[in-house]
């Protein structure tokens, strides 16, 4: 039986990160003479193109946030009809037509947030499950490639470094993906949180309690008074994410 997959990822080093240039991606993203120019960058995302580089997918992703659809205070009503879906699957002998309804209302929860990498590390592990070996790749490529632009972000190690994100979801499934159990968050400043983990690690003598993530483009157009509900992550019912070897 196929499990839920993921190709374990290296931290972004700071040196390494790339950190979103507004500028930058409005002028590449907006311009249709640009190779990174949202529309078609959108397509071949829809379309499962597997050419799309980490270059592409930075430009695809942050450029998102200047597009009319994203509407990242909207509540996304498939979610939860898919997350019970996939709660009730059992990973060694999933139900066909469990599997058919989770892939229907996971296309329609991915219309309201089309980069969720629970979503579509969901919509992987189901077309999987089925048997149907493409759609289940080009979707562990979208996941994949959605959270090496997140982790490239920044080391989000420190307030001044963090992870950028366009969906406070995306950094809790960043983090679940990285094995990483994460504890209620805090506000620190007006655009950066600070997600504790529940268990602290150790990497190269320092203690890691947590990571910080950008989250100023969603609150750009924030009604007045609204109060975020924060979902769940991906992680649920024992099912595991594989590698591609």
């Amino acid at each position: 039986m196929k499990k839920l997959l993921f190709a374990l990822l290296l931290l972004a080093s700071a040196a390494s990160a790339k950190t979103p240039d507004e500028e930058d991606i409005l002028d590449k993203t907006l311009d249709s003479g640009s190779p990174y120019y949202h529309t078609a960058l959108m397509m071949r995302y829809n379309a499962g193109d597997a050419t799309l580089t980490d270059e592409d997918y930075h430009y695809l992703y942050y450029g998102y946030a200047y597009q009319d659809e994203y509407k990242p205070l909207e509540t996304n009503p498939y979610l939860d009809k898919v997350l019970l879906l996939a709660a009730a699957i059992d990973p060694e002998r999933p139900n066909v037509e469990t599997l058919e309804a989770l892939i229907s209302a996971g296309q329609d929860a991915l219309a309201k947030d089309p980069f969720s990498p629970k979503l579509l590390n969901l919509m992987a592990f189901a077309y999987g499950a089925l048997g149907d070996t493409a759609q289940e790749r080009a979707y562990s490529d979208r996941t994949n490639g959605i959270i090496r632009t997140i982790l490239a972000s920044g080391d989000g190690l420190t307030q001044s470094s963090p992870r950028h994100i366009l969906m406070f979801d995306h950094a809790l499934d960043v983090l679940a993906a990285e094995g990483l159990p994460a504890d209620k968050s805090r506000i620190v400043s007006r655009t950066v949180e600070f997600v504790p983990l529940v268990t602290p690690y150790v990497v190269e003598g320092k203690k890691r309690k947590g990571f910080y993530f950008d989250f100023g483009r969603i609150y750009r157009n924030k009604p007045e008074g609204y109060t975020y509900k924060r979902d769940r992550t991906w992680q649920f019912n024992n099912l595991k994410p594989r590698e591609y070897k």
